[in-house]
């Protein structure tokens, strides 16, 4: 089949559609294929310059109950696309999150058990949280030097901001190994339970943030049980007891404001608490000299090497590495969580050290304390209920 064009139309610029023939042109086509019709121009006025004399013409330029429709799915099907996407991120934080969670609680029980190994041979709180801080310092440095990690860049306003923090943690820590020379491991924890009453008082009084009734009134079993633990405690020792409490509540401040100074930082949570393992070795270890100092120190270290021998300096080494390692994954969980949560997952903690350490250390329990511990553990379960 042949096919012919032999004239095209030429829109003047006077608006005049002139006729122009073309030299003749043959395309061999296909008998198959038709050559689609050629366009009525009647639409078109020749008289008077372009313009479309109908709209009808052309096709209606409204959107047919068909197309309407597929529009909405389409919309529906990107929203519920967009739906699913947030939800997986959202299941993803979650189980981000519960992985911090554990291996904080796993580490933390390796450093529990250590630490008390060492103080009971080795009787000087202030000297072993020096050396936890110092071993987590030794390490970070080390990591930045060799880029394992990178290190974070910082400016005076950060020291300047890092430096209640780094009291705050400095306080603490050495409160809870005071309080971990004078007691049993699990009536130290059960003590530090109450940690969630602090948290919501000084997030209401510093804060200034509120809580329902539901939040006031699940305090109320942690703070009795914890009460009633302390008070049938068989080996109570004073001392002990307020190092617990005021580990409490120095470590609200510190997670509180370690909030605060991570909001708009670019350190990541690992490299903020390197560096404030830093300062609070600066801090600490002037005072750990006035307090006990290497005179003590070098009898105590003798006398221990000969009672328990060359395993108890594997014992000083791992409490000091895993304190480090279980307060870095602490960190990077707060990077995701609220001081509250924080909070309520600290106290979950230490029903696994509590646990762990009444199990290994073989403590002496008696009923009214196991009541006491899970009364407790129940108002840490409400707590978390009222606080969704």
């Amino acid at each position: 089949m042949m096919c012919s064009l032999k004239q095209s139309y030429v829109i003047g610029t006077n608006g005049v559609v002139s006729q122009r023939r073309n030299p003749f042109v043959q395309l061999p086509v296909l008998s198959s294929i038709s050559m689609p019709k050629i366009p009525n121009l009647s639409a078109i006025s020749v008289a008077k310059p372009l313009h479309i004399a109908s709209v009808e013409s052309l096709g209606s330029l409204e959107i047919g109950p068909k197309r309407r429709s597929l529009v909405v799915k389409a919309y529906d099907a990107d929203r519920s696309e967009g739906e699913g996407v947030v939800e997986k991120a959202e299941a993803a934080r979650k189980v981000k999150i519960g992985f911090y969670f554990a291996t904080w609680w796993f580490l933390n029980v390796i450093f529990n058990i250590y630490n008390k190994k060492v103080l009971n041979a080795f009787p000087f709180p202030w000297l072993t949280s020096t050396l936890s801080l110092a071993a987590g310092s030794l390490i970070m440095l080390i990591s930045w030097a060799t880029k394992v990690a990178e290190a974070p860049n910082t400016d005076v306003e950060f020291w300047k901001s890092l430096f209640p923090v780094a009291l705050a943690h400095t306080i603490g820590h050495v409160a809870a190994t005071v309080s971990m020379s004078k007691v049993a491991v699990s009536f130290t924890h059960i003590i530090k339970s109450g940690e969630p009453a602090f948290s919501v008082l000084v997030s209401r009084f510093i804060l200034g943030e509120t809580f329902p009734l539901p939040v006031y009134l699940s305090l109320v079993p942690i703070i009795g049980g914890c009460g009633l633990a302390a008070l049938t405690e068989l080996n109570f020792n004073m001392t002990g007891f307020m190092g617990a409490m005021i580990s409490n509540l120095a470590f609200v401040f510190r997670n509180i404001f370690s909030k605060r100074g991570m909001k708009g930082k670019s350190v990541s949570g690992m490299n903020y608490y390197a560096c404030l393992s830093l300062l609070s070795l600066l801090i600490l270890t002037p005072f750990a000299i006035a307090v006990e100092g290497p005179q003590l120190w070098a009898v105590g270290w003798q006398k221990a090497i000969t009672e328990i021998g060359p395993h108890f300096i594997w014992w000083v080494a791992a409490q000091s590495i895993f304190y480090h390692l279980y307060n870095q994954v602490s960190y990077m969980s707060l990077d995701e969580i609220s001081p509250l949560t924080f909070s309520i997952g600290n106290t979950m903690k230490r029903i696994s050290v509590i646990v762990s350490s009444i199990i290994i250390f073989r403590t002496p329990v008696q009923p009214v304390n196991a009541l006491g511990a899970a009364i407790a553990v129940l108002g840490t379960f409400l707590y978390s209920q009222a606080k969704q």
